[in-house]
């Protein structure tokens, strides 16, 4: 039994011939033409309907196949592709063609989205970019200007006007260094050097730098109980100093006077251990969580501006994980804190 579904063109000629054939047949013997002409009549129309319904279908019907798939792969076709269109192109079903032409059309889709998705976070990105160029440097302008207007001579505001733009330039000059690194981040460039060390150590560290912010709102830092004993991991170290930097940074920002920051380790399956920082402070909404770590992206813009910061950092982190081959998370909830946590190889004490 022929299946049609599985059809080739080949096939589809001969079954049609036949058909024919066979009623031609039935009319011979319904005429009562001998057995020899019937035979010959059956042999003729077969062949002249097989061919005639091939070269129908080649000609007219696969031509227009192949200009499909000439458009689908839009290249010019070599020795190969034209002996593939000339002889193993025809053999396809038309089933399997539909199958093809249905993939391609989902492949562009796919692409069509991507880069939609990808032009609007181009746009947005540079408007972002736009908006945290123009504020320290309008506000420069702003001093500078003032300052030539005459206000250079008087001495209760002179130095507080060139303090101020010394910020804003000191802004910029974080932000076009944040830009520089980011830019290496995903490039490629920047190459991670690996090196075994206790990250408790480094915890630590990064507690004394950050002592002095910490101190200012009386948040506590500590490494949570049952987390002390050291854990070796490999990582660039340097990288990870400004993984921590950033996060217990934020817990500082974002946290309310009189909370905390704890820091926590756990040793996962053996090979990967996670670091978790978490503080008591203002915390996200749900909504803000799943792009936290783009580029510029603020969940409350004037509140961030104000309390400082490029708005590169947490993309920074993540790159920085990344190009460890691990993964980093964050958990919130506002009025209750923010968990950030990511995963690093686990390291083996010589």
């Amino acid at each position: 039994m022929f299946k049609a579904k599985n059809l080739s063109p080949q096939k589809l000629a001969g079954f049609t011939a036949l058909v024919l054939s066979i009623i031609m047949v039935l009319g011979c013997l319904v005429l009562g033409m001998s057995l020899r002409i019937t035979l010959i009549a059956f042999v003729l129309t077969f062949l002249v309907s097989y061919y005639l319904y091939l070269y129908t279908l080649q000609n007219f019907i696969y031509r227009k196949i192949k200009l499909i798939y000439k458009f689908i792969y839009q290249t010019k076709a070599s020795k190969r592709e034209d002996f593939f269109n000339k002889n193993i192109l025809p053999l396809k079903t038309i089933d399997e063609v539909s199958e093809d032409v249905e993939k391609w059309a989902s492949q562009k889709k796919e692409e069509l989205e991507n880069l939609r998705r990808n032009e609007a976070f181009r746009k947005e990105f540079l408007l972002n970019l736009s908006h945290e160029l123009k504020t320290p440097i309008f506000a420069v302008q702003g001093y500078i200007h003032t300052l030539l207007d005459g206000a250079i001579e008087d001495p209760s505001v002179n130095k507080m006007f060139l303090k101020n733009a010394t910020k804003n330039i000191d802004r910029l000059c974080r932000l076009i260094d944040d830009l520089d690194e980011i830019s290496k981040l995903e490039s490629g460039e920047m190459t991670i050097n690996k090196e075994l060390f206790v990250i408790q150590d480094l915890i630590k560290d990064v507690f004394d730098t950050l002592s002095l912010k910490a101190n200012q709102k009386d948040i506590k830092f500590s490494i949570k109980k049952g987390c002390e004993a050291p854990v070796y991991v490999m990582a660039d170290k340097e990288k990870i100093r400004q993984v921590l930097i950033n996060l217990i940074e934020n817990s500082v920002k974002y946290g309310k006077p009189d909370g905390q920051t704890i820091a926590s380790i756990y040793n996962m399956d053996g090979k990967r251990v996670l670091i978790e920082i978490s503080d008591s402070g203002i915390g996200m909404a749900e909504e803000h969580l799943p792009r936290v770590f783009e580029r510029f992206y603020r969940t409350d813009r004037a509140r961030s501006r104000d309390i400082g910061g490029t708005g590169l950092g947490l993309a920074i982190v993540k790159h920085i994980v990344e190009a460890h081959d691990q993964t980093i998370n964050v958990r919130s909830k506002v009025d209750v804190g923010s968990t950030f946590g990511f995963t690093l190889e686990l390291g083996k004490e010589n």
